[in-house]
């Protein structure tokens, strides 16, 4: 139900129409006058109790609740808006005299050259380097790569190849530190509308065992979270009535052994009795780009280039399961990467001129973008 609210003016108007027209003596409204003072005081009161009510009303609906008021909205239903999650990646520490041993300890920082995201070395025990206090850079040995953690949870922080490549402290014989390959994983928390969207999902999936209801279910894991389900039919093409099988990413096209049990326990959650299912991480297929550039005057050519290629990497990695990569559609990332670029030549996309398809188990990651 919609509410009809007035304006400052239309309600000091409204007064002074209804006292004039009932004591016609009462003609003094000008500004700063008794009678205009007691009227747009008035006014003032009625602007503030419209503002409650309107307020009130909003926070009743989750089509127009906000922060946490929607987050108290949906916690009645045993809803929860989905976390941020802290990017991940692997930096290389390295020095320029490999004659003593060195230790990087786990509390070790490492952040990007404008210094606006920072990064901790994270424990793997699985690493050959790792020990009770961190990582053994052995003597003899140049570098040692180590996974590090975003210390904020956000999208921000899932950092370009060569973004980060300053220590936060000094560590004894280690000189340098960068980062080969992008970070991934990092999400920002789930928005309004997003979990708005998730809700009327939540709804239309409670007791059923629907398609609808086991993409739900998936989509809860974590923010990010793609897939595809395909029904009988095994993950190797052969017909199976009554399995379906699921391929999953978090983003970073190798999602790890505990994403995929997860996703696993959540299907597991809601699938109808008598059916089976399977989860599979995606395939990877590799794409290789190279283009030329050429630039206006009073651009970087070095800087220009550079966000030319980030924003080819990204755009790629950003692709969800089963979507096509478009040929031309790389000319339009290029321009739309700096103003400075004012013509695009010598495209290639795995050195054809050709458009990129997967299918539904398939995910498309860069493996190259060379710009020149």
């Amino acid at each position: 139900m919609s509410i009809s609210t007035k304006t400052f003016a239309t309600l000091v108007a409204d007064q002074v129409a209804a006292i004039q027209s009932r004591t016609s003596g009462l003609i003094d409204f000008t500004i700063g006058s008794m009678l205009r003072a007691l009227v747009e005081t008035n006014a003032a009161l009625a602007q503030w109790l419209q503002g409650i009510a309107m307020q009130l009303l909003s926070t009743m609906r989750a089509a127009t609740a906000s922060d946490a008021d929607l987050d108290s909205w949906i916690a009645d239903y045993g809803l929860a808006r989905l976390p941020a999650l802290p990017a991940v990646g692997a930096v290389t520490f390295a020095r320029f005299t490999p004659t003593s041993q060195a230790l990087i300890p786990f509390s070790t920082q490492v952040r990007t050259a404008d210094g606006s995201r920072s990064y901790t070395v994270a424990a793997d025990t699985s690493h050959p380097a790792w020990t009770a206090d961190g990582y053994v850079l052995a003597a003899g040995v140049p570098s040692l790569t180590v996974p590090v953690r975003a210390d904020v949870a956000e999208a921000a922080g899932n950092a370009g190849a060569g973004q980060v490549s300053v220590l936060s402290q000094a560590v004894t014989y280690v000189d340098t530190v960068s980062n080969a390959l992008s970070f991934s994983g990092g999400a920002d928390a789930e928005t309004d509308a997003a979990l708005r969207t998730r809700f009327v999902v939540y709804i239309a999936s409670l007791s059923r065992a629907t398609r609808a209801a086991i993409g739900y279910a998936i989509s809860s894991v974590q923010p990010g979270t793609v897939y595809t389900i395909t029904e009988n039919q095994q993950y190797n093409g052969t017909a199976d009535l009554g399995y379906f099988y699921v391929v999953v990413d978090d983003g970073s096209g190798a999602p790890s052994a505990g994403f995929i049990n997860a996703v696993s326990s959540a299907i597991e959650a809601v699938r109808a009795i008598t059916t089976r299912f399977g989860v599979y991480t995606p395939v990877i297929v590799p794409v290789a780009v190279s283009l030329a550039v050429t630039l206006a005057a009073g651009y970087d050519t070095v800087a220009t280039r550079g966000q030319v290629q980030a924003a080819i990497q990204n755009y790629i990695n950003a692709l969800a399961l089963g979507q096509t990569l478009t040929y031309t559609r790389l000319a339009q990332v290029a321009y739309d990467a700096s103003p400075g670029v004012t013509n695009v030549t010598a495209m290639q996309l795995n050195g054809g001129s050709a458009d990129v398809a997967v299918t539904a188990r398939q995910v498309l990651k860069f493996s190259t973008v060379t710009v020149s």
